[in-house]
């Protein structure tokens, strides 16, 4: 096997520029800037990621240590021996303990709350009916011990806090640290638990992290949502748990847990942010932007260059190319703008020399060679003239009549008529004064080939004309329907052993004629057919064709695509045709 040769000499110039554009300016900066923008995407996301990672482990770490100041609290309470004494002791008379409450509980009360902005109230519940229950003391009624909180602490084996929801006014919207106060032995006859509630602001604002354009969601142990910052969801009346939300697509999820090893009151609880994937390419989005534009400056700058570089090359040669194609057509223009000094210029001055001499020679020797056959070619033209003169169609007709005349002494006046309508077919056949005629005159026609087609076959062919009133009058081309009769006659009957039979219908419709030919002759098969209607697709000029296919030739030049023609037929079952030609304004004019 011989090697395969690469070449672009078959290419066209601009082509081949095109070619070196591609492989060389345009692959290279579009891999370039894929391989780039892949790239950079990958660090902005990766760094967006990263920024909301550590917002929510801000959040993480604001929320832990407010409980924990929280239960730190709470253990202050819970180891102040004097605080128990005061709520262990009966106090005979209110004065009594009022004293009491002045003396201790109202510093210890009240000290810690303006400190700690995240605490609300600290509330000491005791069943000691001695004391006054008010300014953070509390009796352990039955309303208290149906609290779930309460529930929750009293079943609990150890006085560790308990971190939870609690409920205020029939709504769950405070959280609060609740524990048992059983710390000193011996001082425990009473029953003693203390509240801390915390502000729901404090939380709302810890949670409300501008760094986070998405929801925050509170997770308890279980999954359900103890606090978020979405708005769909009213978390201090319902229960939902996370799992069960329906996310938006598109939606991102990142969560921290915020157990640790001292706080086992938070062991199973995490917070969990989501937020959406547009929220995080929108950066990514504007790094794809600035890509994008570099990539677009990197490309049209080139793309420019090439463009005029070789516009220089393929109008010019355009333009020879142009006055080449005018010499083949005789036209011998010479290229303005040949002073260029490469080779495509020096190829044009060639060119308009070339020409001048072409054109010289043209008319020194071409035009005299012309001129002495076109001398010749009416020489000849006059000699045939001179010849068919010499025919007379008068001559004809004179003699058609005479036989006919003859015909009728001798009392044969079959013969007669046929002759007679041999006459009107030639005599309208030569005069063709008018390309038009009305239905009428073309059915004379018809009628005078079917009478002679039917003197030579004598009982073997029958025949049967039928034309609606409306039609008479109505302009056709002329012969536009006789040829196809001709065809049926000796074609399809003329070759059968039987008896033949030709029918045609001319009607008509409100926009158009219909003109149907049948007979029963020998058909024609596929091969044939699909040859007639392939003359309707020909753009081929007619020549000397004749018949059929002239027929065809002439409904195109008067109708063009608005008529209709179709064959069908099969061999031994005869052939149809339906021709449908327009009426009025689409009817071709009569000359």
């Amino acid at each position: 096997m011989g090697r395969v040769k690469l070449t672009f000499d078959n290419v066209r110039l601009r082509n081949k520029m095109l070619v070196v554009y591609i492989l060389s300016v345009f692959v290279p900066i579009v891999f370039t800037n894929i391989v780039f923008y892949h790239v950079t995407i990958d660090n902005v996301r990766e760094q967006r990621m990263q920024d909301i990672s550590r917002a929510i482990e801000q959040i993480r770490q604001e929320f832990r240590v407010e409980i924990e100041d929280t239960v730190s609290i709470s253990g202050v309470f819970y180891t102040d021996l004097l605080l128990n004494e005061i709520l262990e002791a009966d106090y005979a008379s209110p004065i009594e303990y009022i004293e009491a409450y002045d003396y201790y509980l109202r510093r210890v009360l009240n000290s810690y709350a303006p400190v700690y902005h995240s605490v609300q109230a600290i509330t000491v519940y005791v069943d000691n009916p001695t004391m006054l229950h008010s300014g953070g003391i509390g009796y352990i009624s039955e309303d208290v011990r149906n609290a779930e909180w309460y529930r929750v602490v009293a079943e609990a084996k150890y006085s560790a806090p308990v971190f939870m929801r609690t409920e205020t006014g029939g709504v769950k919207d405070t959280f609060s640290i609740v524990r048992k106060m059983d710390f000193v032995d011996g001082q425990n006859e009473r029953e003693k638990i203390l509240k801390i509630d915390l502000r729901t602001s404090a939380l709302r604002q810890i949670f409300s992290n501008l760094n986070l354009q998405g929801n925050m969601y509170l997770v308890n142990e279980n999954g359900a949502i103890e606090f978020t910052t979405d708005p769909t969801i009213d978390w201090m009346r319902e229960e939902r748990n996370f799992s069960e939300l329906t996310l938006p697509e598109g939606t991102l999820t990142l969560e921290s847990g915020t157990e640790n090893e001292y706080a086992a009151y938070l062991n199973g609880w995490r917070i969990v942010g989501t937020i959406s994937e547009d929220e995080v390419l929108k950066e990514v989005r504007k790094s794809r932007e600035f890509i994008i534009l570099l990539a677009s400056i990197n490309m049209v700058i080139p793309t420019l260059i090439i463009v005029w570089f070789t516009k220089s090359l393929s109008d010019r040669l355009a333009q020879i190319l142009k006055h080449m194609k005018k010499v083949k057509n005789q036209q011998y223009d010479t290229i303005d703008r040949a002073d260029s000094r490469d080779e495509i210029g020096q190829l044009t001055s060639e060119f308009n020399r070339m020409t001048l001499q072409v054109k010289s020679l043209i008319q020194d020797v071409y035009l005299a060679d012309l001129q002495k056959k076109e001398h010749e070619l009416q020489t000849r033209y006059a000699q045939l003239n001179a010849l068919q003169s010499q025919i007379n169609p008068h001559f004809l007709f004179n003699s058609l009549e005479t036989i006919r005349m003859r015909s009728l002494i001798k009392q044969e006046t079959e013969t007669a008529k046929i002759i007679q309508n041999m006459a009107k077919i030639f005599r309208n056949s030569l005069a063709w004064r008018k390309d038009t005629v009305t239905i009428r005159e073309e059915m004379e026609f018809i009628n005078c080939f079917l009478e002679i087609q039917k003197y030579r076959f004598g009982d073997k062919l029958d025949y049967r004309l039928q034309v609606d009133e409306s039609a008479y009058d109505c302009q056709v081309p002329k012969m536009a329907f006789l040829p196809f009769v001709e065809n049926a006659s000796i074609h399809g009957v003329e070759p059968l052993k039987g008896n033949g039979r030709i029918e045609l219908e001319i009607g008509r419709t409100a926009d158009a004629l219909l003109f149907t030919l049948r007979d029963n002759g020998v058909g024609m098969d596929e091969e044939k057919i699909r040859r007639l209607h392939g003359y309707l697709e020909s753009e081929e000029e007619m020549g000397d064709r004749i018949g059929v296919q002239n027929v065809i030739y002439r409904l195109k030049l008067y109708y063009g695509d608005r008529f209709r023609l179709r064959f069908e037929s099969e061999p031994g079952r005869g052939t149809i045709v339906r021709i449908e030609l327009p009426l009025q304004g689409d009817a071709p004019p009569s000359t």
